[in-house]
């Protein structure tokens, strides 16, 4: 079956591992949007470029499938260059059209910040994932180090920076963070890998015949 369905929601609210638990699960191509941006971001810096004040419109069309297998992507570095450069109207333009290709075809799980409001206003299914900044703050600590004690300065200050992006993502003039109005709620505060994959699975299987 032919589906779309986008995931959106903040950062280190659970989107990415649930696009792509329920990708496999039925069977789909996935796609983190958000890797394309912190890819851009990356790529940027290693030639001497502020993703925070230099044009990455001619990056982001330059951007290579290996660009996005790096395994420095996921640092607060490039948090804060992923959210700057996702403010640039080129750069999404560029990156817009790339998304769209990829689950045009064949159906996709497709997770990012704009995916249902934007990349995909027709998705078959869209899903808004969030969580309180205190528990993301958490799970991108233990993301970060592989350690499930917290040093709670870091802590705090990871918590600080989350909430500092969830604001630039929902205030930026393009493509702001927003649960479109036809997204179904997914709070996972309390809720593990694993259930959220259930209630996801549950939420399909109520509307489409998988």
């Amino acid at each position: 079956m032919r589906l779309i369905i986008a995931v959106d929601g903040p950062a280190a609210a659970g989107k990415g591992t649930l696009a792509k638990a329920l990708a496999s699960s039925l069977g789909l191509p996935h796609l983190d949007t958000g890797l394309l941006y912190r890819a851009v971001a990356r790529q940027m810096i290693l030639v001497g470029l502020d993703p925070a004040s230099d044009d990455g419109e001619s990056t982001a069309q330059s951007l290579q499938p290996q660009d996005l297998l790096r395994s420095d992507l996921r640092v607060p570095e490039i948090d804060r260059g992923a959210s700057a450069v996702a403010t640039q109207v080129p750069v999404r333009a560029a990156l817009l059209k790339r998304q769209r290709e990829f689950a045009t075809e064949s159906g996709a799980v497709i997770d990012g910040r704009d995916i249902g409001t934007v990349v995909f206003p027709d998705a078959d299914l869209k899903l808004f994932v969030t969580a309180s900044a205190a528990v993301r703050a958490v799970r991108r600590y233990q993301q970060l180090h592989g350690v499930e004690t917290p040093v709670q300065a870091e802590l705090d200050a990871l918590e600080a920076e989350i909430e500092a992006r969830d604001r630039k993502d929902a205030e930026r003039p393009v493509s702001p963070l927003r649960k479109a109005a036809d997204a179904v709620l997914v709070e996972t505060d309390h809720l593990d890998a694993q259930a959220v994959l259930a209630h996801a699975l549950s939420i399909v299987k109520a509307r489409f015949a998988v």
